[in-house]
């Protein structure tokens, strides 16, 4: 009774029903083995048993060395018992061990079960984004549902030739706040359309609606789920989205159809930054950002997704931010433009963190320095008392404003001399994304592309991103400090890197950490496999730290990237070694290949 109580608290064991469990019980074999037994030989008899190890540990050893150290709940055999072939390593006994066994047969026959089959045939992306799923609720009815369901009424057209007046008048008899224009391509007319286009440039009411109406179209999916809408809303930051089935028009939602008088709710924090006019208000910010993270995580949403939404939000927050300094200062002589990197930069940030921006301006002078810099320092402090506390590096905008031939330098500086400084400043800013402002930043966009052509560089940024490694002790064991393991430092932040270099070798400009790794598989320079197993660990360490965030948090604790191994179930803590180790692999492979045309 003992053996299959243990048995049904891993997984996948513990999807599997009454019967099943039963013949498991009947077959089950106990084995004791001390130091030094080998279980399995390489290149010996395939195994004819699934072995779960009770107690103990079991080492596999190849070439003489040690590869890997198994634990209490890991299983090994299965993939020689899969494919009727010899095991790869040895299978030797470390200490004394005891191993529960359960023959080719009934392992057979539970492959039988789906649930069961997909744990053993899968790779361990899968694994992991199935345990990432698993631990979230499901997703709320409000959030998952499709966006279709929020239609009440068809859409209401007018003629492209139609005065503002008569399109006003439909507006107001059906109780609506836009219609769409029949044109081609279609349109769309809008109550802030009228007040813009129409009274505030004193144009009369036979004006034609096409001389006034909105084009193109924001379009998405009916089937889409409403966070799916919300998330676009928030990053396009418009209040009208077409919804569209098979290519015809359906129908439009608004924001108020998304925002259910929900306090914590995205859309309704973003018309609060919109109009905000007392920088005092910022002070509760910080606790707004907390409550939507908490709603959107009980809600289902995965840590990327939640990461664009508050990333769009902080956008919202900085663009009002920088109206407002130039109302008080008066409008910019030139263009420029606000950046941010960092988490902030790949759209990655869900709880608030440091600082991390900059300022472009287009022209060098003395007049444009003192004014950026005053227009500069209004948001820093701003964003600090909105609960962003400075940088501790410095690498905010009151420290790093100037004009665009200055960072065109810098850019290509870095990359013609990889020093460790150069290295430390193009891993920061080359996450650059532009928030507000409508200076074009091009040039600092194609040295980034033409970046691909220095190999010196890619193979030291590889180097670079290695910096931070996954923390495995002798054998795989997760090596940790107090019982505590850093994600950051040793998950997140080296797949950040991989992914930011494998990109950079690619050519691409892409900023999430996701969207690099599918461009370097894109650009010939990683495997879909290796893609795919970076991604599974990347947002299996997201999911970790803001689970473990959002608890301290309601336990009235200050948030940091550390978890607690015995915190974590024994499921948790063998993909957690599975994902530190595949990191570990491919920070090698792609330190030693970047510069021979990638991963294949």
């Amino acid at each position: 009774m003992e053996a299959l109580q243990f048995i049904e608290q891993i997984s996948p064991f513990d999807q599997l029903g009454t019967d099943d469990l039963a013949s498991i019980r009947q077959c089950l074999q106990r084995v004791e083995a001390e130091a030094g037994t080998v279980l399995l030989a390489q290149d010996g008899p395939p195994s004819t048993y699934l072995n779960i190890v009770r107690s103990g540990s079991v080492e596999l050893r190849s070439g003489g060395q040690v590869r890997s150290v198994l634990d209490a709940g890991e299983m090994f055999g299965f993939p020689s018992m899969l494919s009727k072939e010899a095991p790869i390593a040895d299978i030797v006994a470390a200490e004394p061990v005891v191993i529960y066994r359960i023959p080719d047969a009934v392992f057979r026959a539970l492959l039988e079960r789906p649930p069961f089959a997909q744990y053993f045939l899968r790779g361990l992306s899968e694994r992991l984004r199935t345990a990432t799923r698993a631990d979230r609720p499901a997703v709320d009815q409000a959030l998952g549902l499709p966006v279709k369901f929020l239609l009440e009424r068809t859409p209401i057209f007018v003629s492209p030739s139609a005065t503002v007046q008569a399109a006003a008048q439909a507006m107001t008899d059906a109780s609506v706040s836009s219609v769409l224009v029949s044109a081609i391509p279609p349109g769309i007319l809008t109550d802030r359309d009228l007040r813009r286009r129409v009274l505030a440039a004193g144009r009369g009411p036979d004006t034609p609606v096409r001389e006034v109406m909105s084009r193109p179209l924001v379009t998405l999916d009916s089937d889409t789920p409403v966070h799916g809408a919300m998330m676009l809303m928030l990053e396009q930051q418009i209040h009208h989205l077409v919804l569209v089935e098979e290519g015809e028009i359906i129908g439009l939602v608004t924001s108020s159809d998304l925002l259910r008088h929900q306090s914590q709710n995205p859309i309704f924090l973003q018309r609060q930054l919109a109009s905000l006019r007392d920088p005092g208000a910022l002070a509760g910010y910080g606790q707004g950002i907390t409550q939507t993270v908490e709603m959107l995580f009980r809600g289902g949403l995965g840590a990327p997704q939640i990461g664009r939404i508050i990333s769009a939000l902080n956008d919202t927050l900085i663009s009002r931010l920088l109206q407002l300094a130039e109302e008080e200062l008066g409008p910019p002589s030139m263009p420029y433009a606000w950046i941010v990197f960092g988490s902030e930069g790949r759209s990655e940030q869900a709880l608030l963190t440091d600082q991390d921006n900059a300022l472009v301006y287009a022209e060098p002078s003395h007049a444009a320095r003192t004014y950026f810099a005053a227009l500069a320092a209004f948001v820093v402090d701003r964003l600090v008392t909105a609960g962003f506390p400075p940088c501790p590096g410095g690498y905010m905008a009151t420290n790093w404003c100037m004009p665009l031939a200055d960072w065109q330098e810098l850019f290509a500086g870095w990359v013609a001399r990889p020093e460790p400084q150069a290295l430390m400043e193009a891993g920061i800013f080359f996450d650059f994304r532009r928030v507000h402002g409508g200076l074009s930043l091009e040039p600092l966009e194609r040295q980034l592309v033409d970046a691909q052509r220095n190999g010196i560089f890619l193979a030291y940024m590889a180097q670079a991103a290695n910096t931070f490694a996954p923390p495995l002790g002798f054998f795989n064991r997760i090596r940790s400090e107090d019982g505590f393991v850093d994600l950051k430092k040793g998950g997140i932040a080296p797949v950040v890197g991989l992914a930011r270099a494998l990109a950079l070798a690619a050519g691409s400009r892409e900023r999430s950490t996701l969207e690099r790794l599918q461009a370097a598989v894109q650009g010939n320079q990683l495997s879909s496999e290796g893609s795919d197993n970076l991604g599974g660990a990347f947002q299996f360490f997201l999911h970790l730290r803001l689970r473990r965030q959002l608890e301290a948090v309601q336990a009235g604790k200050m948030p940091d990237n550390r978890i607690q191994i015995k915190e974590l179930t024994a499921r948790e803590q063998r993909l957690l070694k599975d994902a530190f180790v595949m990191v570990r692999e491919l920070q090698d492979a792609i330190a030693s290949q970047l510069q021979g045309g990638g991963l294949r």
